[in-house]
């Protein structure tokens, strides 16, 4: 049985979530294909080097966004 991309978000979030420079995480699209997105706040220091290429068989893609704060 396939895994859904909400219950590898879900396992994606619990994963990455809490390491330093992870701001959030989403479901989106790449090339027209569905991925997972990991954001972070930027400033260097390799944060991407930690998240992993994929999960669950889906595409993850790192995105530096800066800061996020709750409105």
């Amino acid at each position: 049985m396939a895994v859904t991309i909400e219950d590898a978000h879900r396992r994606l979030s619990r994963k990455v979530m809490g390491r330093p420079g992870v701001v959030g995480t989403a479901i989106g699209t790449v090339a027209g294909k569905p991925c997972l997105k990991v954001y972070l706040a930027g400033g260097g220091g390799g944060e991407g080097a930690r998240i992993p290429g994929r999960c669950d068989g889906y595409r993850v893609v790192v995105e530096k966004t800066g800061t996020i704060r709750r409105l």
